[in-house]
């Protein structure tokens, strides 16, 4: 059961025929290829980002650390 097969693909598109009519039917293709298009685009970027923005070292001198106050974060009530 690793996919749906031609049978089930004919079987959706008559679903979607009967539902949408044949004049919505490219306009709902054309909108779902750009939206499958933005999401590969959106996968590929999030992919690519830890390798372009890698963080730099800062060496922090031990009294530099020590400096900061201490902030008690908390959450609202």
């Amino acid at each position: 059961m690793s996919g749906i097969g031609a049978s089930g693909i004919i079987l959706l598109v008559l679903i979607a025929l009967l539902l949408f009519g044949p004049n919505k039917l490219p306009e709902l293709g054309k909108a779902f290829g750009r939206t499958l298009r933005e999401f590969k685009k959106g996968a590929n970027d999030l992919m690519d980002d830890p390798k372009e923005r890698q963080a730099t070292r800062v060496d922090v001198s031990a009294e530099e650390t020590q400096e900061q106050p201490k902030v008690e974060r908390r959450l609202p009530e």
